[in-house]
């Protein structure tokens, strides 16, 4: 009986990264099937503006709920274009969190699914390093919607970080000025492993996608293969 015990130990410990990284997996496919519900809709992402963007975040079915208790929090995904000049093919997922400003509220109770666009290498490096406060540490805007950007406002242009939200089937763009992105650490070393940031993540071409953003990297290789930023 001594012997079972431990090999049962043995066995349950063996188990556990598997089942730790259900939920980051989860999330990823979830990330997949947004993106791909949001750019087959008649007035979605202009492709101008996919083509410039450096950085796509999909945070799949945040709840208002999520942000009435402190330390709570909408969980996604980020995917940025792979390589030290954001110029190469979309990177492995990594994952993030979005916070609290007034997200609760504009989001009025309902699972909304939120997509960001990081427009710019510095937008992309704060994002990926540090917590920033949306509006305050990085320029964000509501995103415009249609087949190309001709209607978007100065503002548009100047920002960071463009948003879109969907909730019941409605899509627009949605300011979240106020709230904050992080990168996930907890889920980024569930699923890659310890030390494992999310630049190491995005930059480096030696961490390979899980199976579960087959989904989503596919549909963003072929929706915007090259960046078109200039920069």
């Amino acid at each position: 009986m001594k012997r079972i015990f431990p090999l049962m130990v043995v066995i349950a410990l063996a188990g556990l990264p598997a089942s730790a990284q259900k939920d980051e997996n989860n999330r990823i496919e979830n990330a997949g099937k947004v993106m791909v519900e949001i750019l087959n809709v008649p007035d979605d992402i202009p492709q101008d503006l996919l083509d410039k963007a450096e950085c796509v975040i999909v945070l799949p079915s945040v709840m208002k709920a999520a942000f009435v208790v402190g330390g709570s929090y909408g969980r996604g995904v980020l995917t940025c274009r792979s390589g030290p000049d954001f110029k190469e093919r979309w990177s492995a997922p990594a994952m993030m969190a979005l916070e609290g400003g007034s997200v609760g509220f504009q989001i009025g109770g309902q699972a909304t699914d939120f997509v960001l666009l990081v427009m710019n290498r510095r937008g992309a490096d704060s994002i990926l390093t540090s917590q920033v406060k949306l509006g305050a540490d990085a320029a964000a805007a509501a995103g415009p919607k249609g087949r190309d950007a001709a209607a978007a406002t100065d503002v548009t242009f100047r920002a960071e970080v463009l948003s879109y939200s969907r909730s019941r089937g409605l899509f627009a763009g949605v300011s979240l000025e106020g709230s904050t992105l992080r990168p996930d650490g907890d889920g980024n070393a569930r699923l890659y492993g310890q030390g494992v940031s999310a630049k190491d993540i995005v930059i480096n071409s030696a961490i390979h996608a899980p199976p579960s953003a087959k989904l989503l990297l596919s549909t963003l290789d072929q929706k915007s293969p090259t960046n078109k930023s200039g920069k």
